[in-house]
């Protein structure tokens, strides 16, 4: 369910917008994707599990602040973002 390490170095280094860079709404937003999609494949074999189901939502909704946060500072960056990850907003 969780992400490794690796994988999550590897997101770092694919959104970073500099050098260094693990903090920014975009690689935050990447990793909350990552969470989300193993969650989701995680419930395609356990459908009855509750606890996990409200891990997801709280994820699903701290990803959506962020996206919100980033679309009313730069609209350009939520745009790219949202087609690199391929979101449906």
């Amino acid at each position: 369910m969780s992400i490794t390490a690796d994988r999550k170095q590897e997101l770092i280094k694919e959104y970073a917008t500099k050098e260094g860079d693990t903090g920014s709404a975009e690689v935050q937003v990447a990793i909350l994707s990552e969470r989300i999609s193993n969650l989701t494949e995680h419930f395609k074999s356990h459908a009855k599990d509750n606890h996990s189901r409200r891990g997801l939502l709280k994820l699903v909704s701290q990803r959506r602040r962020l996206l919100d946060y980033l679309k009313s500072r730069d609209t350009a960056r939520y745009q790219t973002l949202i087609s690199r990850l391929g979101l449906r907003r």
